[in-house]
């Protein structure tokens, strides 16, 4: 703070307290926050001598006192440099933000740790502002044993099933979980106060944020409360202390109101009694109706013609009915629930009405042709085919190995087999957790939403409904909803299709986040092909969901369980409107949404969907329908083939030109590229004969039957023709390149087959090629194919004599009948075979190898594809996923307790040397825990965990952490001085923990672990801290210990015993940018070069360098080097070498070595070697002078021939303008009106041809008499110069023409007619 500030601070509280008996000074500290952001401000008060009264001088004397006071301890201190930004939950120290514990960020605004809260009632968050990528963040909440502690929600917004918030009621993860949180969670309904409350029973609550790195939200603010009653019992009732249990509280709950919270009205309306019903005060406390009325309150009447929501009190035997994704179906009026995904362990069959009966499993035999796929996220019904048969239909579903399914699969249970039909109709795109509903009257099942593979590699919710008719095996689209979703529910109620809750993520980082289930109610109209949207459930509370089940039973629809951040056990019950109570056509026409009523002799029934109904293409909708408006292009162009363009609901048309378009209805086979383009991954593509997976792309894509185009063979997958240019293996190229293809790489029998038929062919019609084909030689030992993937003897093997040295393993020759020739093949073997699929892959560096497309889960053991994420954990069943570095498995490989203590399974045992050893280990906050041997466990089901003491024991000075670190933490190579500090590292290490190698040392010290000195055979200093591996100083060095030379890029020499150099090329200028990060490490670069006669070298660089050059005869006994040149600290150096010297052309061998050294990082080097004769080249010389005199003569021509036409343009111009002015200036002129232009008399050429003297001679007017006047002769001649250079006589040209191939005369001079 500032001292001024503080002053004037200080003085305000001086002057307000002024007028109490007893003053007091309060001065402030400086700020602090605690770890849920509170901030406050310390007030130190200081108590003088009491006064009887507060006057101007009192004022003065304590105020010069605290003067005196302040410069005294403030003159001689430095005042301490602010922070920009306030430190949110941290202390400011010189300008820089120093967060508290779990906080981080520039401001400490951000949680990344783990606390622990004690207190009876408070808040927990995640900061301030948006939590940030990649947050870990555990809070433990202690109370005392078996207290009630309750975690209430007041605002929640994350990532939707990205970032989650586990809730577990204990101490650990080992606990039982009790909540996971994502998405947005808000009241749905404005004015309704239902907010999550989650309650654990244990006295403790861990709870455990993991944000992952896609985009962060707002985060979430959690309160909660030991001992104290569920919502605060709402409002409606008071909390009060049991009898039963010590210190429980309990809610009693005002009349009319009722539930643990006092949430749940009941008997509103006091039922109209007497006339409608009465309240049941004393059972269940809800209104008995009259026969003749229903609902809630009694208010409707019996039939209805409005429909209703309830949400009965149905007693549960165990926490273990709630669960997700499970199957419920109705059988005798008892409603049966199967399967599902439970929290924690319990048993995986139930019936609200138990009648437990035996399982027995059953293995169908598969088809002669085809794959049939385990999925998961798929649906099931039972049917009768037209023969009779009872048969299983499996709609999609998600495949491990095979990705998102398109099919559907039969399981025929009279003949125990199974199979995978050929469809008609529309291409259907299958995908997870869509709903499906079977209509038995119409034998047909509509699926709807789902999450789906979609076009561009891009995965999603959709709002497609389609119809399979199970007979016919024909799809059909149907109208969509608007309302993508997956993981809801269904049911065929009343001719409609009802469509409850689900999952509607669809969120992206520009959204404010997007609440992972919804209690959205949908209707479709199956007669008139319309959605409708019905009003949400009013009920008491919010009732969101997905994963939930409904069934049909007695004319409505019950809803059981789902998930919406805890796990449900709730039913819900909707009641329709009943058609019977229509009396009027009018209304029962017009009834709905949400029921179909139809009017039949005089009465109102519901409408049933008949197999007469769709028996038909396009689909006719009923007379009763409004008339669908027309259908426009849009609705059309997003059909991208003809079957699903011609079978919907739409009218559209399919196009020669590949397009939808609005017209009338056409019938057209399913097309391959179609199929093709529905399989979502490389396994299942490959499964079909007509599809080949595109790996650039990540798409399926058909195989048509012209794919290759004309001139070109299709041989497995791979497009072939001969090469007709032998010449040379440049010419092979390019020639390939023109037809917009590659040089072959012969991988497979087939296609060495071909190419053997086709040159037999050629042979047969006298024609001898040798087809090039694309193996050619990298270096003396690695041979690659054209397309540079390598080339192994796995795949390949030489026949005798291949392959030589020449650089190209050119041809195929008859005579060797194979010149490669390829091991042995299945036909349908692809050359770049498939992935291994991510679900195959056992450990988390297996999973992780292939950059992105898989995701491992290390709390499920789990490895997903990135495409699947989503649907392999709905419920936030994985705590943490990784792309890229692997974690360890378990505890026990974590080996720093900073580590250990960021996975929240983990806790801390310190050994008693207190120097920051210890072990990792399973744990909670009470200590370390142990799995007890157990048979059968199933993957990803977590462990039964139980407490053992006995692993960390405390009586022998051994620590458990589990919150934070102990303060000392020097990973055993030193003790602490000040509690924390390292007092002087030991072993080889260094750092602020001695938690590093120091330079020149590698290795792990943490927890105890060893450095060793790096071996980089003299050429290195330094190596890296944990691997080893050398950072080679000299430039064409390489290998994990500087071991090798880098003779791919010219560098030669053996560095075990000596260096390596760069081989120059002489007369050649070569430069070495050393600039990139890389290159840091270099500070010397070598160089070699072998002339044949008198040498110059020139070197220079960009920062200074030290320079020694030897040279050395190689081949002789000594081959020691001699230096001739020593320099340093230079930056340019130039020399020749002469023949006289050096006596190159008697000693062939000379090399000269040169050594660039001891420079600086970045730099830029340039470096030539040039030679030249001393006699100078009598004929060089000769045809040298000559180019040049020719050369010279041949410009000067041209510049004579340039300057004469210039001359003449300059000259005709001159005669021109000579010509104009002569004849503006006449001798005479006369007015004369003349009938037409007068002949000339004579006309005189001048010099040239280009002018001539016009002379005409005119007959003046003589008047009446004929006779002209007295003293004129009556005639008047007159002549003019005129140009006759475009206007020539025809007999002049042919003049011209006849002497054209005579010897031209010599010109004469061009003159002017004057």
């Amino acid at each position: 703070m500032d001292p001024g500030l503080q002053l004037k601070s200080d003085f305000y509280f001086l002057i307000l307290y002024c007028s109490l008996k007893e003053p007091r000074f309060l001065t402030f500290s400086n700020g602090k926050m605690d770890a849920r952001g509170n901030s406050w401000t310390e007030l130190f008060i200081l108590r003088p001598r009491q006064y009887s009264y507060c006057g101007l001088q009192g004022i003065n004397r304590y105020l010069l006192f605290y003067v005196v006071l302040y410069l005294v301890l403030f003159t001689n201190a430095s005042p301490a440099k602010s922070c920009d930004k306030n430190c949110l939950s941290g202390k400011c120290i010189n300008g820089t933000c120093v967060c508290d514990r779990g906080w981080v960020g520039d401001q400490c605004q951000h949680c990344q740790g783990r606390f622990k809260l004690t207190e009876p009632t408070g808040y927990l968050t995640d900061g301030p502002i948006n939590y940030k990528y990649k947050t870990k963040c555990t809070w433990l909440i202690e109370g005392y044993p078996n207290a009630v502690l309750r975690l209430r929600f007041n605002h929640f917004a994350t990532e939707c099933s990205w970032d989650h918030m586990y809730v577990y009621d204990g101490d650990s993860i080992y606990a039982p979980l009790v909540a996971v949180f994502s998405g947005l969670i808000v009241p749905e309904i404005r004015g309704n106060e239902t907010v999550p409350e989650v309650e654990t029973n244990s006295g403790y609550a861990l709870l455990h944020f993991f944000s992952d790195a896609a985009y962060n939200l707002t985060g979430f603010e959690i309160f909660y409360s030991i001992n104290s009653c569920p919502n605060n019992c709402s409002g409606h009732g008071k909390c009060t202390t049991g009898n039963s249990i010590a210190s429980r509280v309990y809610c009693e709950c005002e009349k009319y109101w009722k539930g643990e919270a006092c949430d749940i009205p009941y008997c509103r309306n006091n039922c109209g009694s007497p006339d409608h019903g009465y309240c049941d005060l004393t059972g269940e406390k809800l209104c008995v109706c009259n026969d003749s009325w229903q609902g809630p309150d009694c208010s409707l009447t019996v039939p209805s013609t409005e429909s209703y929501w309830v949400l009965p009190s149905v007693k549960p035997f165990g926490t273990s009915l709630a669960r997700a994704s499970h199957k419920a179906v109705v059988q005798d009026k008892v409603m049966w629930v199967v399967g599902g995904y439970t929290f924690n362990y319990s048993s995986f069959q139930m019936v609200l009405k138990v009648k437990v009966k035996c399982w027995s499993q059953r293995t169908g035999m598969p088809p002669p042709h085809g794959q049939i796929y385990a999925v998961e996220g798929h649906s099931a019904h039972v049917a009768t085919l037209e023969s009779g048969d009872p048969v299983m239909v499996v709609f999609f579903g998600y495949s491990p190995v095979y990705s998102y399914i398109s099919n559907v699969q039969e399981y025929n249970l009279k003949s125990n087999t199974w199979l995978v039909p050929e469809t008609k109709g529309a291409v259907a795109q299958g995908g997870y957790g869509h709903s499906s509903t079977f209509d038995s009257a119409s034998s047909s099942v509509y699926v709807h939403g789902g999450y789906k593979a979609l076009p561009a590699n891009k995965y999603g919710l959709v709002d497609d409904l389609y119809r399979y008719q199970v007979n016919t095996r024909t799809w059909t689209i149907l109208q969509e909803s608007g309302f993508p979703r997956y993981l809801h529910s269904a049911v065929l109620l009343s001719g409609t299709l009802l469509v409850f809750g689900g999952n509607t993520h669809n969120d992206t980082s520009l959204s404010n986040g997007a609440k992972c289930f919804s209690a959205d109610f949908l209707a479709y109209d199956i007669a008139c092909d319309e959605w409708q949207v019905l009003p949400k459930p009013n009920l008491h509370r919010d009732v969101n969901r997905f994963g939930h089940s409904s069934v049909v039973s007695n004319g409505s629809m019950y809803v059981f369980g789902g998930f919406s951040g805890v796990l449900l056990n709730d039913v819900l019950v909707f009641r329709p409107p009943s058609c019977q109570a229509f009396l009027r056509e009018e209304g029962c026409l017009s009834a709905g949404p949400g029921v179909r009523c139809v009017w039949i002799r005089g009465h109102c029934k519901p409408w049933a969907p008949g197999k007469a109904n769709f028996t038909t293409a396009p689909i006719i909708l009923a007379e009763f329908c409004h008339a669908k408006p027309v259908t426009v292009d849009e609705r059309c162009y997003r059909f991208s083939d003809c079957a699903s363009c011609t079978s919907n609901t739409h009218g559209c048309q399919w196009c020669d030109d590949k397009k939808c378009l609005s017209a009338n209805f056409t019938q057209c086979p399913v097309r391959n590229e179609q199929v093709c383009s529905k399989l979502a991954n490389c396994k299942s593509c490959s499964l079909n004969l007509n599809c080949q997976w595109d790996h650039h792309q990540q798409e399926c894509h058909a195989l048509p039957a012209h794919l290759c185009g004309d001139g070109w063979s299709h041989v497995g997958e791979a497009c072939l023709r001969i090469n007709a240019s032998r010449e040379s293996y440049d010419n092979a190229q390019h020639y390939c390149k023109n037809l917009e293809g590659n040089i072959a790489s012969l991988t497979t029998t087939k296609q060495v087959d071909f190419v053997l038929e086709e040159l037999q062919k050629l042979q047969s019609q006298e024609k001898r090629l040798s087809p090039w084909v694309g193996l050619r030689k990298i270096n003396v030992s690695y041979w690659g194919w054209e397309d540079m993937s390598p080339f192994t003897n796995s795949s390949l093997q030489w026949l005798p004599g291949e392959p030589n040295d020449s650089g190209f393993c050119a041809y195929l020759e008859e005579t060797q009948v194979s010149g490669l020739k390829a091991n042995p093949l299945s036909p349908n073997q692809s050359a770049r075979p498939c992935k291994t699929p991510c679900s195959l892959r056992a450990s988390c560096a297996n999973c992780t190898s292939q950059s992105m497309e898989c995701m491992w889960c290390g709390s499920a053991q789990r490895c997903v594809d990135s495409t699947a994420y989503v649907i392999s954990f709905p419920y936030g069943q994985c705590l943490e996923w990784q792309t890229g570095d692997c974690l360890a498995q378990n505890c026990s490989g974590l080996r720093t307790c900073s580590q250990c203590l960021e996975q929240p399974e983990c806790g801390w045992c310190g050994d008693p040397s207190s120097t920051g050893r210890g072990q990792c280990m399973e744990g909670s906050y009470r200590g370390p825990m142990k799995s007890p041997p157990k048979q059968g466990q199933n993957q990803g089901q977590i462990q039964e965990m139980t407490l053992e003491l006995g692993l960390c024991p405390k009586d022998k000075g051994y620590e458990w952490a589990f919150i934070h670190c102990p303060a000392c933490q020097c990973n055993g190579h030193s003790t602490c001085v000040n509690g924390s500090v390292c007092e002087q590292c030991r072993n080889l290490t260094t750092g602020p923990h001695c938690q590093t190698c120091m330079p020149g040392y590698h290795g792990d010290p943490t927890n105890g672990g060893k450095c060793q000195a790096c071996k980089c055979n003299g050429h290195a200093n330094v190596c890296q801290v944990l691997t080893g591996k050398c950072f080679c100083t000299t430039k064409g060095i390489k290998g994990d210990q500087c071991q090798l030379c880098d003779s791919e890029n010219r560098y030669l020499g053996n560095p075990l015993r000596g260096t390596c150099y760069y081989n120059l090329l002489i007369d050649y200028q070569f430069t070495f940018s050393l600039l990139q990060e890389d290159d840091h490490h270099y500070t010397a670069i070598n160089f070699m070069a072998t002339p044949e006669q008198n040498l110059d070298m020139s070197i220079n660089a960009s920062n200074n360098f030290n320079l020694n050059i030897t040279w050395s005869v190689a081949g002789t006994i000594s081959g020691e080097e001699i230096p001739i040149v020593s320099h340093s600290n230079i930056k340019e150096f130039r020399e020749s070498f002469s023949c006289e010297k050096f006596t190159f052309r008697t000693n062939p061998n000379i090399t000269f070595y040169v050594y660039v050294s001891n420079f600086s990082w970045p730099i830029k080097i340039q470096i030539a070697f040039s030679q030249h004769n001393s006699i100078m080249d009598l004929v060089q010389f000769f045809v040298t002078f000559f180019s040049c005199f020719l050369s010279l003569l041949l410009v000067a021509a041209v510049v004579w021939k340039i300057k004469q036409t210039c001359w003449a343009s300059r000259r005709r111009e001159q005669l021109m303008r000579e010509r104009q002015q002569m004849a503006s200036r006449p001798f005479a002129s006369v007015a004369v009106a003349l009938d037409g232009p007068p002949k000339p008399i004579a006309m005189e050429p001048c010099s040239g041809g280009k002018a001539a003297v016009l002379t005409v001679l005119l007959c003046l007017p003589s008047g009446p008499s004929g006779l002209p006047p007295p003293g004129q002769s009556g005639i008047a001649i007159a002549s003019a110069l005129i140009d006759t250079s475009q206007q020539k006589p025809m007999d002049y040209k042919e003049k011209i023409h006849g002497l054209k191939n005579r010897k031209a005369l010599p010109p004469a001079h061009q003159g002017t007619c004057v």
